[in-house]
C-alpha cells in the first residue's frame, strides 16, 4: 500500500515538473556549485591512521568506463589508501555539474556489473558521524576470487538521497528553475568479510570528515555547516 502511495506521489511530482519546466527552465546552479573545491587538493594524502599508497596493488572500478567519464562529470578522484596493519581503502569521488536525468551520476549497482562484477547483497542504511547522520549504501559484489564490499552516497543538491529519493529532489530544482549538482562518494575494500570491510570503511570516513573543514563536509556529504 505504501508502495502504490510513493509512486502516485512521484508521478504527480512528475506531472507538476512537466509544467513547472516550462515555467521556470533550470538555468541556475545549485547552491553548492558557489564555492569551487578542487577535489584533489580538499583531499588529504594522509590523514588519521591512513595515507595514501601511490603505487596502486589493485585495479580501482571507474565511476563509469570509457570517454562518458569526461561527459559526466566535472572532477574525478581515485586513490588508494593504507593504514598501518596494511588494510586497504579504495576511494573514488566523482563530481558532476548537472544530476538531471542521464547527465547524472551512474551509481555502482551500474558501473561494477559493467566491469564484470555480481551484485550479492545490497542495503540501504544510515552512516551515524560526529556531524550527522550519512545516507548510505552498502554492496557485496564479486569477481571471480575478488570479494568488494563498498559503501557509498549520492549527494543530489545539498543532501543524500537513496532510489526515488534522487528524482524527487531533482523534481523539486527543477521546479524553482536550478540544476542541482552532485557528488558520488565511494569506499571499497578487498575483503571477504563484509563486516569487517563495513567496519574499517566507516572508521576511514569518519577520520577523513574530521580532517575536513564543515564547507568541505557539506559539499561531500550535505552535512551541516554549522
Amino acid at each position: 500500500m505504501r508502495s502504490n502511495k510513493t509512486a502516485f506521489v512521484i508521478a504527480a511530482l512528475m506531472c507538476t515538473a512537466g509544467i513547472g519546466a516550462v515555467v521556470a527552465r533550470p538555468d541556475t546552479k545549485g547552491q553548492s556549485q558557489g564555492t569551487a573545491f578542487s577535489l584533489e587538493t580538499m583531499i588529504p594524502k594522509h590523514f588519521g591512521d591512513w595515507r595514501e599508497e601511490p603505487q596502486r596493488i589493485v585495479q580501482i572500478v571507474n565511476p563509469q568506463a570509457g570517454t562518458l567519464l569526461d561527459k559526466l562529470y566535472a572532477e574525478v578522484l581515485t586513490r588508494t589508501y593504507v593504514n598501518a596493519d596494511g588494510y586497504r581503502i579504495m576511494l573514488s569521488l566523482a563530481y558532476g555539474t548537472d544530476q538531471r536525468g542521464y547527465a547524472g551520476a551512474h551509481v555502482p549497482e551500474l558501473c561494477y556489473p559493467a566491469a564484470g562484477f555480481i551484485e550479492h547483497r545490497r542495503e540501504a542504511t544510515t552512516l551515524a558521524t560526529p556531524f550527522g547522520a550519512i545516507s548510505v549504501r552498502r554492496l557485496f559484489m564479486i569477481r571471480g576470487a575478488r570479494k568488494e564490499p563498498v559503501t557509498y552516497w549520492l549527494r543530489i543538491g545539498d543532501k543524500t538521497v537513496q532510489g526515488w529519493q534522487r528524482r524527487l529532489v531533482e523534481l523539486s530544482y527543477t521546479l524553482t528553475g536550478r540544476i542541482p549538482d552532485g557528488m558520488l562518494f565511494r569506499v571499497s575494500s578487498i575483503d571477504p568479510d563484509q563486516i569487517r570491510a563495513n567496519q574499517m570503511q566507516d572508521q576511514f570516513i569518519t577520520q577523513l570528515l574530521q580532517y575536513l573543514s564543515p564547507a568541505e563536509r557539506k559539499y561531500l556529504a550535505g552535512l551541516s555547516d554549522l
